[in-house]
C-alpha cells in the first residue's frame, strides 16, 4: 500500500451479508463529483455547488440507462471535516447484497477504485486526523468483545494513551537539547544542565515508563481474554467442567485416563468480562512421552494465568485430594495468581457437604505460607485470622473453595460467580491507559533500555555526545509507537490487519 494516494476510493462500510440498510463509503478529490453523476434528487437536481457539507440529501441512485438502482440517502464531507481529512460521501442503501454490489460497480464504472484494507484510517493517519495509537485502536474498537476491552481502546483513540507519550516525549526533547547546546559549545567546556536535575528527569521517565510496560499483562488480558487454567489429577472431571462452563460439548470427555493430552482453550462472557478458559492434560507421573508434553504445556500455561481452578475428586480419599491440592499450589505464584479450589464429583459423595475445613486449611497453609514466601512475601502476620479458636494462617485471600458436580451441573453457576469475583481486580476505570498492544510494548521496552543507558551516563560521566545519542534512540522507539517516526512496511503491516470499508 502506497502511503500517499491522492486517488478516489470506495467500499462497503457496514457489515457483509443481507440487512436492513448498509452504508457504502467513498473518500477523495473526486468523492462528490462521482457520487452526484449517479445521483437524482427529489424533485431537484443537485451539483456540487449546491452541497451542503454533514446534510443527508434523499435521492435514487441510477445506472447508465438511468434506471433506478435504489432509493438512497447521501451525506457529503467536505474536507478536512471527515473522518479522512479529504472529501467524503456516505451512502445509505437498502441492505440488499445485488444493490450494494451494483451500485459499488457504478462508482468504480464512473472512476473510483475499490478501497485496499485499512485505507481509511491509513489516510485519516497521514492527513494528521490521529496519530498511529489512536489508528490502532479503531481496530481494537471493531474487534471489542467485551465492556472492559471497549472501554480501553475508546481511551486509546481519545489520546489517553497518546497523551502520556507526548509528556514522555516532550521531558526527553528538552533533555536532548540541552545536551545538543553543550555539544555546539563542547571547546568552551560550558555545562548548561545540572546533572542531578537531569538524573531527576531520567528517573521520572523511567518510572514513567515502567508503569506503562507494567500495564502490558492487564491490558494484554483484557484484549485476549481473562486467562483460566483448569488443571488437576487425570479423570478429576477437567474437561467435564469446561464442557458444563461453556454448555456445549468442547472437550472430549471418557474415562480412560490421558485423555486430554494438549491445552484446550475456549472463550467465554461472564457479566461482560471475556475468560479465556484452558484445559489441561492431566497431572500425574507417565511413561507416555506425547502426555508428558502435555504435562509441561499444562504447567506452562498455569504459570500463564491469572486464575487457575484446581480440581480436586471428591470420589477419592481426602489425602490423595490433598496432595493433588498441595501439587497444584507448588505451581503458583499466590501474590499474583487467583486459586480456586474445586471439589468436583459431589453426586459421587454424600459427605461432600462435611469436608473438613479445618483439616484443610491445616494440610494447605503450610504450603501456601512456602509459596508466598518464596515469591517474596515478607509480612506474613497479615496472613492471620482465627479458625475455631485455633490461631493459623488467613488464606481467606489467597483460596477459594467451591463444590460442583460438572456431570449433573450442580453449582456450575456458583463457580461462574466465583470466577468473576476473582477477577474484579482486574477492572479498568475510564481513564486508566493501558498497554495493550505487543508493538508498543516492545517499543517501550526499548526506549527504557536505552533510558538506562542515558541514566548510567549520566552518573558514569560519560561524554555528553554518547548521552545524545541514547536520548536520541529513547525519542526514536517513542516516537515509533505514534507514527512519528514510521517505515511503509510498518504501516502496511498495521493497516493490512483492518478491514476493508475502515
Amino acid at each position: 500500500m502506497s502511503l500517499v494516494k491522492k486517488d478516489t476510493i470506495c467500499a462497503i462500510a457496514t457489515a457483509s451479508g443481507t440487512a436492513g440498510i448498509s452504508v457504502i463509503r467513498m473518500s477523495g478529490n473526486d468523492s462528490h463529483k462521482i457520487a452526484l453523476s449517479r445521483f437524482v434528487k427529489k424533485a431537484k437536481n443537485l451539483t456540487v455547488n449546491d452541497i451542503i457539507p454533514n446534510m443527508m440529501y434523499y435521492g435514487e441512485i441510477v445506472d447508465f440507462d438511468n434506471k433506478t438502482i435504489d432509493d438512497v440517502m447521501l451525506t457529503f464531507f467536505k474536507a478536512p471535516h471527515s473522518y479522512t481529512g479529504e472529501d467524503s460521501v456516505e451512502i445509505s442503501c437498502h441492505g440488499s447484497i445485488y444493490i450494494q454490489n451494483k451500485i459499488l460497480e457504478l462508482l468504480i464504472q464512473t472512476g473510483a477504485r475499490l478501497a485496499e484494507a485499512g485505507e481509511y484510517t491509513m489516510r485519516a493517519f497521514i492527513n494528521g486526523k490521529m496519530d498511529l495509537t489512536q489508528a490502532e485502536a479503531v481496530a481494537d474498537i471493531i474487534s471489542s468483545k467485551n465492556e472492559a476491552e471497549h472501554r480501553v481502546a475508546m481511551n486509546q483513540l481519545k489520546g489517553g494513551f497518546s497523551n502520556q507519550l507526548k509528556i514522555l516525549r516532550r521531558n526527553i526533547l528538552d533533555l536532548t537539547s540541552l545536551m545538543e547546546l553543550e555539544l555546539d559549545f563542547s571547546e568552551e567546556d560550558v555545562e548548561f544542565a545540572d546533572r542531578t536535575k537531569l538524573n531527576n528527569i531520567v528517573d521520572e521517565a523511567s518510572a514513567h515508563i515502567n508503569k506503562l510496560t507494567d500495564s502490558f499483562r492487564l491490558g494484554n488480558t483484557i484484549k485476549k481474554g481473562i486467562p483460566v487454567a483448569i488443571v488437576g489429577d487425570t479423570n478429576a472431571g477437567k474437561s467435564t467442567i469446561l464442557n458444563a462452563l461453556l454448555g456445549e460439548e468442547r472437550a472430549i470427555v471418557s474415562d480412560i485416563a490421558g485423555t486430554t493430552r494438549d491445552t484446550i482453550e475456549e472463550t467465554m462472557n461472564i457479566k461482560g468480562k471475556t475468560f479465556r478458559f484452558i484445559d489441561t492434560a492431566g497431572i500425574r507421573e507417565t511413561e507416555d512421552i506425547i502426555e508428558r508434553i502435555g504435562i509441561e504445556r499444562a504447567f506452562a500455561k498455569i504459570s500463564e494465568a491469572d486464575i487457575v481452578l484446581g480440581v480436586l475428586d471428591l470420589s477419592k480419599s481426602s489425602s490423595e485430594y490433598f496432595n493433588s491440592a498441595r501439587t497444584i499450589i507448588s505451581k503458583l505464584n499466590l501474590l499474583e495468581q487467583k486459586l480456586i479450589l474445586v471439589f468436583n464429583k459431589i453426586d459421587l459423595n454424600a459427605n461432600a457437604s462435611c469436608v473438613n475445613l479445618q483439616d484443610l486449611y491445616n494440610e494447605l497453609s503450610g504450603v501456601i505460607l512456602n509459596n508466598i514466601q518464596d515469591k517474596g512475601a515478607t509480612m506474613l502476620d497479615e496472613y492471620k485470622y482465627s479458625i475455631t479458636g485455633t490461631d493459623c494462617h488467613d488464606i481467606r485471600n489467597l483460596l477459594k473453595l467451591t463444590f460442583i458436580s460438572a456431570k449433573s451441573g450442580t453449582d456450575i453457576d456458583k463457580l461462574k460467580e466465583d470466577i468473576y469475583f476473582n477477577s474484579t481486580d482486574l477492572s479498568v476505570d475510564e481513564n486508566d491507559v493501558l498497554v495493550t498492544n505487543l508493538r508498543h510494548y516492545e517499543a517501550l521496552l526499548n526506549a527504557g533500555n536505552a533510558l538506562d543507558k542515558v541514566k548510567d551516563g549520566l552518573l558514569s560521566g560519560l561524554s555528553t555526545e554518547f548521552v545524545a545519542q541514547d536520548l536520541k534512540d529513547v525519542l526514536y522507539h517513542l516516537g515509533s509507537i505514534t507514527g512519528e517516526i514510521s517505515s511503509s512496511d510498518v504501516l502496511n503491516n498495521i493497516f493490512g490487519r483492518f478491514c476493508i470499508g475502515k
